[in-house]
């Protein structure tokens, strides 16, 4: 099994761990924001508390948090290595490492930032939320169900939470448009005419559910 090994702990093979664990998180994404989006149903929180308590319940989706928490070990564990090996390549390149900015877009040259401000996000919001809903003591709302719905409330009421939710937003957003696509040219997957719809695809698939993210904490800060 060394070869495959070898396989995957090379610089081709890391690549295409981090384009496979890449879309399989951006398929999680989707599914988070359209459950969350039933915090702006005018209901108390009832129906978002209803989700919470079925995603927090379901034996098939407690199963599947175990693929999710390896799919997102593995990706940000790629993401380092790879990043480190950028570096130091850059490094021995002379001017062209000099002038790097005339050969890629920001967001690519910027990769290890953004993804770093988005793990910071991340431990502060699985504390915030997975855990205390998991392991903390929340109040029974009127179906008897957790009250999830009023600890995000008051979280999006804090401003520094907001700042830092939307500021990972945009760092995801940038994360995306670059992940993307060349998630697709990791697996081969590319093609003169097909490319760049997958570009375009990558860009709106990036901004819209970033801005539906954030349009969460921005609606409790400003208008709740």
């Amino acid at each position: 099994m060394s070869w495959l090994s070898n396989a995957l702990t090379s610089s081709i093979g890391r690549k295409i761990i981090m384009a496979v664990t890449g879309l399989f998180l951006c398929s999680f994404l989707v599914v988070h924001l359209v459950g969350n989006l039933q915090l702006f149903k005018n209901d108390g929180g009832a129906a978002f508390n209803i989700y919470s308590h079925f995603m927090g319940t379901n034996p098939i989706i407690r199963t599947l948090e175990f693929g999710l928490l390896f799919g997102f070990g593995f990706h940000i564990y790629e993401a380092f290595v790879l990043t480190g090996k950028n570096r130091k390549a850059r490094g021995s390149q002379g001017y062209v490492a000099n002038h790097i900015e005339q050969n890629s877009p920001w967001q690519s040259r910027n990769m290890g930032l953004l993804g770093t401000i988005i793990l910071v996000f991340l431990l502060v919001h699985l504390y915030n939320f997975f855990y205390r809903a998991r392991f903390g003591d929340l109040d029974p709302d009127i179906n008897n169900n957790d009250d999830l719905y009023t600890l995000v409330v008051s979280s999006f009421h804090q401003w520094w939470y907001v700042l830092l939710y939307v500021l990972a937003q945009v760092a995801l957003c940038y994360h995306l448009i670059h992940g993307f696509k060349s998630a697709f040219q990791s697996l081969g997957l590319t093609h003169r005419k097909y490319t760049p719809f997958v570009t375009y695809l990558g860009y709106a698939f990036s901004v819209l559910v970033c801005a539906g993210f954030a349009a969460m904490p921005l609606y409790f800060f400003f208008l709740q």
